[in-house]
């Protein structure tokens, strides 16, 4: 098998292990989180019903076309998801950092959603 295969499966059974953990709710709906090297992306998500409650990312249009690929930029979307959930009734959520270690640009989306106002 090749590393990149072997890197691939690490990362499924990191996310398993984590998401095992997890599970959103209407009321307590999961954070999720994607890092790319150049974007960052986080959603609200409602598992037991299958559906996003809400979005935020440095990628697509309303981002405005700015570097999403620093921690700047990072908690400016942990700032956008809050409010977008402030919008919809959504105080509590379940944070889920995916395969990625809870450092960096994941540590500084969760804080800017903790300051907006979402607890997890």
């Amino acid at each position: 098998m090749d590393a990149q295969k072997l890197k691939h499966k690490r990362q499924v059974r990191r996310s398993n292990r984590v998401r095992s953990k997890i599970q959103g709710t209407a009321a307590r709906p999961r954070l999720s989180v994607f890092r790319s090297s150049k974007h960052i992306y986080a959603q609200l998500i409602d598992d037991l019903n299958g559906v996003t409650l809400a979005a935020a990312s440095t990628g697509g249009k309303k981002a405005g076309g700015k570097y999403g690929g620093n921690v700047e930029a990072a908690k400016g979307v942990g700032k956008a998801l809050a409010e977008a959930a402030k919008a919809k009734g959504i105080t509590q959520a379940a944070f889920d950092r995916g395969h990625y270690r809870y450092h960096g640009r994941v540590k500084a989306l969760a804080d800017a959603a903790r300051e907006g106002g979402l607890q997890f």
